[in-house]
């Protein structure tokens, strides 16, 4: 089973929808399960310990959901940005590592504590995206992954 654990709720229904479709096609290889955490109100504050305290305290309630065995790919603007043939390479791959689990940080990024649980940073685009975009992008892929693994015509 793949898990993704996401920072704030998904209330927009045509994103909510997209993502229920990609989640379906998936489960034609794998199950997926969308978790998700509250997220911390953001002041849009510029002051440094205020988005550190929201970084940290939203890392922590991702952190509670992992268990020790889980291999976690976090969504990070710092990682690295394969394309779609390598994504489905990492895909396979990080699989067979134990159980997967990609995380979505929240519109601050992710805290510290995160970023040292997660053994892989992916970086999805040198573009922005909102949160809910990004989890639909994100089950786009993996989908496309496991097409390019099965050698079918998804890809082009």
């Amino acid at each position: 089973m793949i898990r993704l654990i996401c920072v704030g709720k998904n209330r927009d229904k045509a994103l909510k929808s997209l993502e229920d479709e990609y989640v379906k096609r998936i489960s034609a290889f794998d199950r997926v399960q969308v978790e998700e955490v509250k997220d911390e109100p953001n002041l849009h504050t510029d002051r440094e310990a205020e988005e550190r305290r929201v970084r940290d305290a939203e890392a922590a309630r991702v952190l509670d959901r992992l268990k020790a065995d889980d291999f976690v790919v976090l969504l990070d603007l710092h990682g690295t940005m394969p394309d779609s043939p390598g994504f489905a390479w990492k895909l396979i791959q990080w699989r067979q590592a134990g159980h997967l689990v990609f995380v979505i940080a929240g519109s601050l990024g992710p805290g510290e504590a995160l970023v040292r649980r997660a053994g892989y940073r992916l970086k999805l685009s040198d573009l922005t995206f909102t949160h809910m975009m990004t989890r639909v992008l994100l089950l786009e892929q993996i989908y496309r992954g496991f097409m390019i693994d099965a050698g079918r015509s998804y890809h082009k």
